[in-house]
């Protein structure tokens, strides 16, 4: 689905010199890499503070836990994401309220999350999908409403814009209380391994999360809050600062072969090509198809059968899952996300993507769907 070792070649020098260094600068974890990718990501996005850790499910969870959310808390995140987002709200015993989703952008539904507030309710976990944002301005202000958090699940969209009715523009993970994000090695901004970072403009917040991330300590052996062991490592932080500079040419990369896509797979009648809302930029880290004549699967194992990578985002719904499985959803409330399972199809998308390869997909998917 990506091609990291063609990406790779193009950057080889200065990724094996920035490794090199780290390595002989035996300053493996915390050391000046880290500090300085965190110093250009602050920059990037447009935030007061960034906090690298280890991960974007260790992102989520430590940005739960310097909010204070306590047991029992509801927490309201969409039906149809990855687990990790509803995995941390339970590791925490807090209470995950799944919602459905919209149907041409996949991301939170405005009218199912107001309807899913309670008293018990502490914070919205809206999830960036596929590369493109929630409707943050209006999702903000139904939090503000009910004097909720909003914790930004950024892991498929850093590089996006949003753009508010006033005119103005922030980045994707820049725009709740606390943003967070993966730099797993297939995401737009990968590293070569595991690697995370929160985002906040809250000082408070991020002083806390700050000492969360390093077993609770502000000050060596002194352990003021109950923390984890969550680090992103120099080497990781060397890598990104190398690719960070790139974000915008990755994303724009993307771009042009979702274009191609589109152009190419627009016209079919059981094709539906990614929507594009009209208040965000997207990313495409994903570019899913929804195959709408009772052929997926079957145009799934094809394109497998012709070596053409693809994906289904996701097959099982987290309210389907056994391990979040609760008697108090009701199917008729994930009419769109039950839907979805079945049709969804995601294409390559990369920057090493050229026209011969594009066109091959195309053809392939169009010549068994005639």
């Amino acid at each position: 689905m990506v091609d990291l070792k063609g990406q790779y070649e193009k950057i080889k020098s200065a990724i094996d010199t920035s490794i090199i260094n780290v390595i002989e600068s035996t300053a493996f974890v915390n050391g000046p890499e880290v500090h300085g990718f965190q110093k250009d990501l602050e920059e990037y996005l447009d935030v007061k503070h960034v906090i690298p850790c280890a991960n974007g499910t260790d992102a989520l969870q430590i940005s739960m836990m310097g909010l204070g959310l306590e047991q029992g808390d509801e927490v309201i995140t969409v039906d149809f994401t990855f687990a990790a987002t509803v995995e941390v709200i339970a590791l925490l015993k807090l209470t995950p309220v799944l919602i459905d989703v919209e149907s041409d952008t996949f991301n939170m539904d405005l009218d199912a999350l107001k309807k899913a507030i309670t008293p018990k309710t502490k914070a919205i976990v809206p999830v960036h999908l596929f590369g493109q944002c929630a409707n943050m301005e209006a999702i903000l202000e139904i939090a503000k409403e009910h004097n909720l958090f909003v914790i930004e699940d950024n892991a498929q969209a850093i590089g996006a814009d949003y753009t508010f009715s006033d005119g103005t523009v922030k980045k994707a993970g820049a725009m709740g209380n606390v943003g967070t994000t993966s730099f797993f090695p297939s995401k737009n901004l990968g590293c070569y391994g595991d690697g995370g970072a929160i985002f906040t403009n809250d000082d408070e917040l991020a002083h806390t999360i700050r000492g969360i991330v390093n077993h609770g300590m502000y000050r060596r052996y002194y352990h003021d809050v109950v923390g984890v062991n969550s680090r992103l490592d120099s080497v990781q932080a060397a890598i990104l600062r190398i690719k960070l500079p790139k974000l915008d040419a990755y994303c724009d990369a993307r771009r042009e072969s979702a274009h191609y896509y589109n152009d190419a797979l627009a016209n079919h009648p059981s094709i539906i090509t990614p929507v594009t809302s009209n208040f965000s930029t997207h990313v495409f880290h994903q570019y899913t198809l929804q195959i709408t004549n009772g052929k997926r699967n079957e145009l799934h194992q094809h394109l497998l059968d012709n070596n053409i990578p693809n994906a289904i985002y996701y097959p099982v719904p987290l309210h389907s899952q056994k391990a979040y499985v609760d008697d108090r959803y009701n199917e008729d409330d994930f009419k769109v996300t039950n839907n979805l399972i079945d049709t969804v199809l995601s294409l390559p998308i990369h920057t090493e993507l050229d026209k011969d390869q594009l066109d091959f997909i195309t053809k392939t998917i169009l010549e068994f769907l005639k």
